[in-house]
């Protein structure tokens, strides 16, 4: 039986509303009409993308004694890129339109024969070749030995200083070295809000292992480790896939590659790459610097060149798929009146929403209520991601709903006189009433 595609939920024209109004995403320099393939995290989105990162972080550096931690310069020696194969091919086909004067990626048009802008036919150039880097020049003259590039990728900071890593460290195969990092790619065609952009995160993991025979073993480990992230996290298990590279798919020096994807409201995206990449890029700088960064080993005064486990995953990405993923637009039935009405609502994991617990009082008029309600919040901000808030109560509930905030603590008339509140749970909306002495551990015990 064929196994169809699950429709979205949510449009982009949804999530990009969304993201301006509560604060999530904004488009860059907005009064001077913005520039294409570049954003801004406001003060929610700020939030998101760091706990995004902190969880991938977490899991692939801090939670193992088998992996250290790396930070490398945004600025390289232009050698750098020759090495690594990026200024002779890294490069995008490009196409115009004489007639609307429009730009497309060669491998992004359906047909040849008719512009998708304007719908003229025989307007589209020969294809030429575009090299995604972005140039920069160091120093006081701008010229062609001042040229350089802005990095288009993070983990060659990490191969050019194998040696020194693997040596200060004290660490020897299998052994990895993490990052996250800006990136820049002057994309042709930048779009879909954060998901193809010019300037965005990488975070990256370089596994190195001997030639023991053992190296795939550690590349499937790698495959079963990332997957195990997503699923902790709540990704819908549905609208993620991770799809095994063909050969004819993969660069002819990877033994193997998976690209994890997820379905965005305009098809499948990749969010990240998992690949096999044999000793080639340590090979490359070998090669163009004469310098050594084969591993010695001391126990049998042999050295050798290790092989390569790569995991590069994008956080603009992943930040993007988990706002799309916990998005959800729901008829909520009151259980007394009958009534019905709708919520937007993002059922984020607790441990990566921007607000963990909403606290505000049932009237804001009322001096006693919010000055419980701020002494409550205050107290639960070093412990959890608080917010004070207040306003129509309903309202209230309908904005931490739709920020993806999981707990929301109301503090009423009856918390005054025995020291209990109401948490509202965000995606049962279930009430339970909780003394404030036990508050914190009872919203602990669920975030």
């Amino acid at each position: 039986m064929a196994v169809t595609d699950p429709k979205p939920r949510v449009s982009l024209e949804q999530i990009t509303a969304l993201a301006k109004r509560r604060g999530f995403i904004f488009a860059s320099s907005e009064i001077y009409g913005g520039i294409g393939g570049f954003f801004d995290y406001g003060p929610l989105g700020a939030i998101l993308k760091r706990n995004v990162k902190d969880a991938w972080w977490r899991e692939m550096v801090e939670l193992r004694d088998d992996v250290v931690a790396f930070d490398s310069s945004i600025i390289m020696h232009p050698s750098t890129w020759v090495a690594s194969g990026h200024v002779g091919q890294f490069v995008d086909k490009l196409v115009d339109c004489t007639n609307c004067k429009h730009r497309f990626r060669l491998d992004h048009l359906a047909s040849r024969e008719q512009c998708p802008d304007c719908g003229m036919r025989g307007t589209l150039t020969e294809p030429r070749n575009f090299n995604l880097m972005m140039q920069t020049s160091v120093g006081p003259l701008e010229d062609s030995a001042a040229r350089t590039y802005l990095r288009p990728e993070t983990a060659q900071g990490i191969f050019v200083n194998f040696k020194n890593i693997y040596q200060s460290a004290r660490k020897r195969p299998p052994f990895g070295v993490a990052q996250i990092g800006k990136s820049f790619r002057n994309e042709i065609t930048p779009g879909n809000l954060t998901f193809r952009v010019r300037e965005f995160e990488q975070a990256e993991l370089e596994f190195f292992v001997p030639d023991d025979g053992n190296d795939v073993a550690w590349y499937e480990r790698w495959v079963e480790a990332r997957k195990r992230w997503y699923s902790q996290y709540g990704v819908t298990p549905e609208r993620l896939r991770f799809y095994e590279l063909k050969p004819a798919e993969r660069p002819h020096y990877a033994k193997a590659g998976i690209d994890v994807e997820y379905l965005f409201p305009w098809g499948w995206g990749e969010l990240e790459s998992i690949a096999h990449r044999g000793t080639y890029d340590l090979d490359a700088h070998m090669a163009l610097s004469g310098k050594d960064l084969t591993f010695f080993d001391e126990a049998s005064k042999t050295k050798y060149t290790p092989l390569l486990i790569e995991s590069s995953a994008g956080m603009d990405r992943t930040t993007l798929t988990m706002l799309i993923d916990a998005y959800a637009d729901e008829v909520v039935r009151d259980a007394e009146s009958g009534k019905e009405t709708r919520r937007t609502v993002l059922r984020f994991h607790p441990k990566i929403a921007p607000v963990q617990v909403g606290v505000f009082p049932l009237a804001r008029n009322k001096p006693e209520l919010v000055a419980f309600a701020r002494r409550l919040e205050s107290s639960l901000r070093p412990h959890l991601r608080s917010q004070y808030d207040e306003g129509n109560v309903g309202q209230l509930y309908r904005r931490q709903d739709e920020i993806g905030t999981p707990f929301c603590v109301m503090v009423d008339y009856q918390s005054l006189g025995d020291d209990t509140v109401t948490v509202r749970d965000r995606d049962t909306m279930r009430q339970d009433r909780v003394n404030v002495e036990g508050l914190q551990s009872y919203l602990a015990a669920r975030v």
